[in-house]
């Protein structure tokens, strides 16, 4: 249906270029209105639009250098207005492919070639003073002073990439903080930040090693993310989360 009102658009603006108004310049400095004209031996042949009938005039009286000027400016004008409107909507229409070619469950998704693949979300775990506690969403986890760390367990992600410029659709629940962390190795184990509690308060800092990302929103709550530049092979993850909250959510992948 928008395919053929574009069509319609163009057929009628292509129209407007042979039937819109414009001047026909005098030597003198005045003008007629007209929408058609026609060079006829020594003569000019012209529908005088404010008249509405045709009319002749000595060809030696008018401007034609200036009037033909002036109609291809108008020309040039509406065939760069259709060609935007083309633009706009092809764009709208790729736009539009792009939000359902992505699953519509929440999530992180791999772009590998024509394909999506969904990464599986990883279990993140406080370690403090050897004790492991299982992050989970929107619960405070009950920490003690001093330094702690945010950790996935083994040394290597089950989702593996070559690409050093790897490209994620993240879907949303709602609209929160996301962007790539870079994890490092601890004990056979990969470290996504460092926490450092604070007496008393409690208050939680987290010192993730971020990665310089592009974002794009392409659908209500669905972003595209991607490296700033190529990424060093080792250990990585896509995160959600709110800051002061210690709700870090990640999908961690490993480049090779």
């Amino acid at each position: 249906m928008r395919a053929l009102w574009l069509v319609l658009i163009l057929l009628l603006c292509e129209t407007c270029v042979h039937a819109a108004n414009f001047k026909l310049y005098l030597k003198d400095g005045t003008y007629q209105i007209t929408r058609e004209y026609t060079v006829e031996g020594d003569r000019v042949r012209y529908y005088a639009t404010e008249r509405g009938e045709w009319e002749e005039i000595p060809l030696s009286l008018v401007d034609l250098e200036k009037t033909k000027a002036e109609v291809k400016q108008h020309e040039d004008a509406v065939r760069e207005e259709t060609r935007a409107m083309a633009e706009e909507d092809k764009a709208e229409r790729e736009a539009a492919r792009e939000v359902r070619r992505v699953p519509v469950e929440t999530g992180v998704y791999l772009v590998a070639g024509d394909k999506l693949e969904p990464l599986k979300q990883g279990e993140s775990k406080v370690v403090n003073n050897k004790r492991r506690t299982v992050l989970a969403r929107l619960s405070p986890v009950p920490l003690v002073s001093g330094k702690a760390t945010l950790e996935l367990d083994g040394p290597h992600s089950t989702n593996v990439t070559s690409n050093t410029l790897p490209e994620f659709y993240i879907r949303l629940t709602e609209e929160e903080r996301f962007g790539m962390v870079r994890l490092h190795p601890h004990k056979n184990n990969r470290v996504v930040e460092n926490l450092t509690i604070i007496p008393v308060s409690k208050e939680v800092v987290e010192e993730p090693e971020i990665v310089e990302v592009f974002r794009k929103q392409v659908g209500e709550a669905l972003y595209k993310i991607w490296p700033a530049k190529p990424l060093e092979p080792g250990e990585y993850g896509v995160v959600e989360y709110t800051d002061g909250k210690m709700n870090l959510q990640i999908w961690d992948f490993t480049l090779r």
